[in-house]
């Protein structure tokens, strides 16, 4: 089987009811003989159902943390406590301390561990500097998204706190994930801050092959109709044979991209989706 993606954790139960589940996302992937996992969750939730399904993160490739949110990058020192041994790839910026600043005191949205923990844990890291960057044959990260369609505004709710003063995040340290298949391209998106069509118009600019799947959170919940159509219209130009969107795309979104969008499926804790060649 050329690649197999588990849904360890997701904010939503799945078919396997002794699975648990949490506001979060972590996938893992199995992709000609190496394994890799695209975040962790906000805990270590990820890891029991890993256990569960018997899936064995000490003997992990590589580690990719979409962006610094709790939600995705929450369960890092969990897993730190099994294993050391991957190497670490995040965006630039990723450390910046982020912030939720809709109430008088910013509540804290980042990572609970810094530069300082990958060192004292001696852990192989990189940080992706370029639009495109090579994890391994036939994976590559992607980054520096262009800012093109107008309906993608980044809620003025999250901002950043740099040389002692909050500013707009622009997230410029998220990443997604491109796996080349002989059935097209699949990405792995974390919350897509940056915008869902916006990631994608990347995506298409660097690589060949057609998209044929996309997985992962859209960050839709707070979106208005106006939005979701917009999203609904480009999706379904695509042409996307696979479409696992989940976390925080949220349930409206969901719900309308199910009734209009070819290949549109329930991603949830548990999940599996594979490609055959």
């Amino acid at each position: 089987m050329a690649l197999r993606i588990t849904t360890l954790v997701e904010d939503r139960e799945g078919v396997r009811k002794e699975l648990r589940h949490e506001h979060g996302l972590s996938f893992y992937i199995e992709y000609q003989g190496r394994t890799l996992l695209f975040d962790t969750g906000q805990s270590g939730l990820f890891l029991d159902n890993a256990d569960a399904l018997r899936i064995n993160v000490r003997k992990l490739d590589h580690v990719l943390l979409s962006h610094g949110h709790y939600d995705h990058a929450g369960g890092f020192r969990s897993l730190c406590t099994l294993t050391n041994s991957f190497h670490l790839w995040t965006g630039a910026g990723f450390f910046h301390a982020k912030y939720d600043v809709r109430q008088q005191v910013p509540r804290f949205l980042g990572c609970d561990f810094g530069p300082e923990y990958i060192r004292q844990h001696d852990i192989s890291h990189t940080v992706i500097d370029r639009a495109v960057t090579e994890i391994v044959p036939g994976i590559h990260a992607v980054s520096r998204f262009p800012r093109i369609h107008a309906e993608e505004k980044i809620p003025e709710r999250f901002a950043l706190e740099l040389d002692g003063r909050m500013k707009a995040d622009t997230f410029s340290d998220e990443i997604l994930l491109v796996i080349e298949t002989g059935s097209g391209l699949v990405v792995l998106l974390g919350c897509s801050h940056p915008g869902m069509c916006n990631m994608l118009d990347a995506v298409k600019q660097y690589f060949s092959l057609p998209l044929f799947a996309v997985l992962g959170g859209a960050h839709l919940v707070e979106a208005d109709d106006e939005h979701l159509d917009a999203v609904r219209e480009y999706l379904c130009d695509a042409s996307i044979s696979s479409l696992g969107l989940c976390h925080c795309t949220g349930e409206k979104a969901e719900l309308l991209f199910s009734k209009t969008c070819k290949g549109f499926f329930s991603n949830k804790t548990g999940t599996v989706f594979t490609v055959d060649r």
